[in-house]
């Protein structure tokens, strides 16, 4: 009888003993898949900067290489303000200054891209009409790598402007 009872005993430890183990592999299991997932996570994260990174260096090339002219300038109005552009060229650099001459005379700025949003924000704090109509944020509706179509919303309506580079 005592062997008996000693047997029905240690096969519930022996049960027991594997029942209580289950949870520790499942634990290291889990901890191991979430490791992964983590890991995952923060590459995915990291690559996903990465290329934005990349994008934006890219755009910063395709703008500062070359100066831009304005080829089509409407107004919310539907006013064609183009001419008033004529000889008007623009340089934009990499470190953000964009500059537009005409005649020699010089109209210094500020300008950015971002990606994300495709848009770029110009800004002429200085200057008088027709270059203080950049002034804007303006999405990019269209874009090759000598010229740009964008728009900016004025008055529940969009100015409209087109650049051509050289």
């Amino acid at each position: 009888m005592c062997s008996i009872s000693w047997t029905i005993y240690l096969i519930n430890t022996a049960i027991f003993t594997k029942f209580r183990a289950y949870p520790n592999e499942s634990m290291k299991q889990s901890s191991l898949y979430i490791a992964i997932i983590l890991f995952f996570l923060v590459f995915l994260f990291s690559c996903k900067k990465f290329i934005q990174q990349q994008e934006q260096n890219a755009i910063v090339a395709l703008v500062t290489k070359g100066q831009w002219h304005v080829t089509g300038y409407i107004d919310h109005q539907t006013d064609t303000l183009t001419n008033d552009f004529a000889g008007y060229s623009f340089q934009f650099n990499e470190n953000g200054t964009v500059y537009g001459v005409k005649f020699g005379q010089q109209t210094n700025g500020t300008w950015s891209a971002d990606v994300a949003s495709k848009s770029i924000t110009s800004n002429f704090p200085s200057a008088s009409y027709p270059i203080s109509l950049l002034n804007h944020t303006w999405t990019i509706t269209d874009s090759y790598t000598d010229s740009v179509a964008a728009k900016t919303s004025i008055d529940a309506s969009f100015n409209i402007l087109n650049l051509h580079k050289n």
